[in-house]
């Protein structure tokens, strides 16, 4: 069931805008209430946008900060307003300097924390590195590592949005909150895609069918997998329990058999579901760089569907990805603001945006006033 929305025209920003029934009235009760302080950890202007949004929303201002490198490529983080005693919500996206970004959040966190505040939390809409959450032959669970290095800077709590991998949250050592977009993804199928009743919702991979199932559920509608060689998904890579590789002329115990492993082989590329004469829908979480989408709208549109929508919570579009889907057989990419992308909906028309500030606001709200978080979870399954 997806959750009811209403036209709200008694929120700060954007009289109309369709709200969930029921959160625009928390958001107006005692937004601004005394205690807390949000501030923004990015020294980029285009990374401020969805920090002044959520403060708009919860008729706040932000914080008095200034983040910015040295000549030296040193990042500097002045906090110029008292935060002692109070909760410090510290908004954070990830533009492409992924690293720097990560310094700016870890640094502010540490100042903020020398300062006396008494919770600091994170809100990260889109958390770094969240794809390197397994070990992969020699190397490192990064995600793990960068959960110990925010909790040392002084972290106490997390908002973020689809993490990758749900499973990370069992990285940290304090609550993470891992909200979900698609009501907001689901309650742009029903009013911009014209006849959406003839849609069927698609995975590009196996991978993605759980999530692909779960919007299909919700919405009523059919459902297709793509499977085949043409994929690649991060399965297919490797894992420690095959290294070392092996290695000619190698001496091996005369009493040890180990059975051999017959190597993996994909089936010919295969459309699991009937797409013909229909709307494809192709949901994930993440599009960054976007080949595997493009192998994916092509080989739909070989198989009769007539548009093709992509739909992902994070849009990192990495690249010559504007390029790239301007040259597809893609007919729109949706995807919401918590990651930075305005560079790139200049370079491709293709590239819509739905802002998700509402949940972040009322996340901030309910955490501060000690409130359940129950509601914003309404309806959702764990495969979103």
């Amino acid at each position: 069931m997806v959750a009811e929305w209403l036209p709200c025209n008694c929120c700060p920003v954007s009289p109309g805008t369709p709200t969930p029934r029921g959160l625009h009235d928390s958001l107006a009760m005692n937004a601004a209430r005394s205690g807390y302080r949000v501030f923004s950890a990015n020294s980029t202007a285009a990374c401020t946008e969805l920090a002044k949004k959520i403060t708009e929303r919860l008729g706040a201002e932000l914080g008095k900060s200034v983040v910015y490198q040295e000549t030296n490529g040193e990042t500097r983080v002045e906090i110029k307003e008292s935060v002692r005693g109070q909760d410090i919500f510290i908004i954070q996206t990830i533009p492409r300097d992924v690293n720097t970004a990560v310094m700016e959040l870890l640094i502010m966190a540490y100042a903020l924390k020398t300062a006396c505040a008494r919770n600091i939390i994170g809100v990260i809409p889109y958390f770094p590195y969240s794809k390197q959450s397994k070990m992969r032959k020699r190397g490192s669970i990064v995600c793990k590592l960068l959960a110990s290095m925010l909790a040392k800077a002084g972290l106490t709590h997390i908002i973020t949005m689809d993490l990758h991998q749900k499973e990370i949250q069992g990285f940290f050592s304090f609550p993470v909150d891992n909200l979900r977009a698609s009501p907001f993804l689901l309650q742009y199928i029903q009013e911009e895609i014209p006849d959406y009743r003839n849609a069927v919702i698609v995975a590009k991979s196996p991978d993605a069918a759980k999530r692909a199932q779960s919007y299909a559920e919700r919405l009523r509608l059919g459902l297709a997998v793509i499977h085949g060689e043409a994929q690649c998904t991060e399965q297919d890579m490797d894992d420690g329990r095959h290294s070392p590789p092996t290695v000619k002329n190698t001496t091996v115990h005369s009493g040890l058999e180990l059975p051999l492993m017959m190597a993996k082989e994909k089936p010919p590329i295969t459309v699991v579901g009937d797409v013909g004469g229909r709307i494809a829908i192709i949901v994930d979480d993440i599009i960054d760089d976007v080949e595997s989408f493009v192998a994916a709208a092509d080989i739909l549109k070989e198989r009769g569907a007539y548009k093709i929508f992509v739909m992902a919570t994070h849009g990192i579009l990495s690249a010559d990805a504007p390029r790239l889907i301007e040259e597809s057989a893609v007919d729109e990419v949706v995807v919401t603001n918590t990651v930075p992308h305005e560079v790139q909906k200049l370079q491709c028309p293709k590239i819509k945006t739905v802002d998700i500030s509402l949940i972040l606001s009322e996340a901030i709200r309910r955490i501060h006033n000690g409130e359940s978080m129950a509601y914003l979870f309404r309806n959702i399954t764990v495969d979103d």
